[in-house]
């Protein structure tokens, strides 16, 4: 029989979830009172914003791609396993080792991207010239350091995952959030725009340090005394490394995309760069909460697995169903919300300050081609945990780098072109990015899911209950939208609280009236907790 490295007093899959989608939570909010004051400042059509903004993207790939994702799929997976096992010496010394080999790779790679600063910003934003592009090349060399140090944080989240310490590891980043939000309070009415983005870079930079010293202590407690060697002989350590390249490549080629997007917005006119910026962390939020939660906590469950490879199948397929219903619940609404309230959300979230109603508008624009992809990116990040936990790395890596080929290619069109033919201005451009990559990310999602089929049995989210939460997320949009009318002229926040409550409470009302089991759980972890 398949077993599960869970102990009784390990909290369950829902429970998990719910510990990732907190932190991610007060990771986020912290994250989008950032964005506010940032936009406050800011606005979205300066030259300094575009430059921040730009060169905030090249140090935070290298964050991307070493961090988070990469370790979650190469680290964890080997690291849990040991415990499951019983294995804490072994799992001591493989965490060293990682750890060394990190401390090792990253210091290189943050040397090289300070030096290549320059022709690094060429690369991502070929359309800056002149003082926008010094001042861009000058960030990129003050931010590389900080994302160096959230490099070495997302070993700690590791460590803290694989024992099921999900709240600290995900809450974490609310530190660095707060130094920067303390950054722009107390430089903001100090200097011109671009000395505030250089002394806002320095202020990243504190936030990273402070991000994983505060980590430190719960991962030296958990994971005993620690070793930092460079152990290559040991097979647990060759098999982390052997499965970072695959995965490297993988997160890399989603990263890449998302950099495609940068590099064509660019060429757009001003403001298209920030303006993608802003839509790209008000729908990745949705995607962090209620996608990364799921995939975070079911990932070590999943390593952990033992039996049969029947029996581990099966416990893959109900694992699997199980989060990607909880999944769509979520993501459906969210995708329904950009598309028919992007303006709302984006009035009440950045309307300040220099952010007019116009960008609102123009945010929307972009947040309106996000939902078109957004059910799929978000899924298909659980079926990619289910190929990390099967140590099988390469699969998702080929269909990764199909998504990156087709978000180029339709991006390309849908950005530069497409807006000319049917009339519009060139800077709607940017929603044709979002809207080609979410054609891209389906495709992505249908590779994944038949593959992983052929390997494990068919898993996956019913029809009847996808209509059932499109159904009601529509009926929840219209009456939102009647609700928006009766308040117009509002001021946006109270727009956003009084649409958005109207939205988010038809919206589980017609998920009760369906019996739509998801929200039925939901009110079962409330009440627990309420308890």
């Amino acid at each position: 029989m398949a077993v599960s490295p869970d102990k009784p007093s390990t909290p369950t899959g829902g429970s998990r979830a719910s510990l990732v989608a907190a932190g991610i939570l007060l990771s986020r909010l912290a994250g989008l009172v950032r964005l506010r004051v940032f936009s406050h400042y800011f606005g979205l059509s300066s030259e300094a914003a575009d430059a921040f903004n730009a060169a905030f993207r090249i140090p935070n790939f290298l964050q991307n791609l070493f961090g988070e994702g990469v370790l979650s799929a190469s680290f964890i997976p080997v690291y849990a396993r040991l415990l499951a096992k019983r294995e804490d010496e072994e799992a001591r010394r493989v965490a060293g080792a990682v750890l060394a080999t990190l401390a090792l790779s990253v210091s290189l790679l943050v040397l090289g991207g300070v030096l290549a600063a320059p022709w690094l910003i060429d690369v991502i934003a070929p359309g800056f010239h002149a003082g926008k592009r010094e001042l861009a090349v000058h960030l990129v060399r003050i931010l590389f350091p900080g994302a160096g140090v959230l490099v070495m944080s997302a070993w700690c989240l590791g460590i803290l995952n694989s024992h099921r310490k999900f709240l600290l590891s995900y809450s974490a980043p609310v530190i660095w959030n707060l130094a920067m939000i303390a950054t722009l309070v107390w430089a903001g009415n100090k200097d011109g725009l671009d000395s505030l983005a250089v002394t806002l870079a320095w202020g990243s930079v504190v936030g990273s340090a402070l991000q994983f010293a505060a980590q430190i202590p719960a991962v030296m407690r958990l994971a005993g005394r620690v070793r930092m060697r460079l152990e290559t002989k040991d097979p647990e350590v060759r098999t982390v490394v052997r499965n970072f390249g695959p995965v490297f490549l993988s997160r890399g080629a989603v990263q890449i995309s998302a950099y495609v997007d940068s590099i064509l917005a660019s060429l757009l006119p001003g403001g298209a760069v920030t303006g993608l910026f802003n839509a790209q962390i008000l729908y990745t939020l949705p995607v962090s909460l209620f996608g990364m939660s799921v995939s975070a906590a079911e990932l070590p469950a999943m390593s952990g697995a033992l039996g049969s490879k029947e029996e581990v199948a099966a416990y893959l397929r109900k694992r699997l169903e199980s989060g990607l219903r909880q999944i769509a619940f979520y993501i459906v609404p969210s995708a329904m919300g950009f598309l028919a309230l992007g303006d709302v959300i984006a009035g009440a979230l950045l309307q300040t300050g220099r952010f007019s109603r116009a960008d609102a508008v123009y945010t929307w624009g972009i947040l309106a081609g996000s939902s078109v992809g957004l059910l799929a990116s978000t899924m298909g990040r659980l079926f990619s945990s289910a190929f990390y936990a099967l140590r099988d790395t390469r699969t998702p890596l080929k269909f990764a780098l199909i998504r990156v080929g087709l978000t180029g290619a339709l991006g390309y069109v849908a950005a530069l072109w497409l807006p000319g033919w049917i009339g519009m201005e060139a800077r709607w451009g940017a929603a044709g990015l979002t809207a080609s990559a979410g054609v891209a990310g389906w495709v992505e999602f249908l590779l994944l899911r038949r593959a992983l089929s052929a390997r494990i049995g068919r898993a996956g989210v019913s029809p009847k209950l996808l209509a059932k939460l499109w159904a009601a997320a529509a009926v929840a949009a219209a009456l939102a939208t009647a609700a928006r009318r009766v308040i117009h002229g509002a001021h946006p926040v109270t727009a956003g609280i009084v649409v958005l409550g109207v939205y988010g409470s038809v919206y589980f009302a017609a998920s009760a009236a369906m019996r739509v089991p998801e929200f039925h759980s939901l009110v079962k972890r409330v009440r627990r907790l309420a308890l």
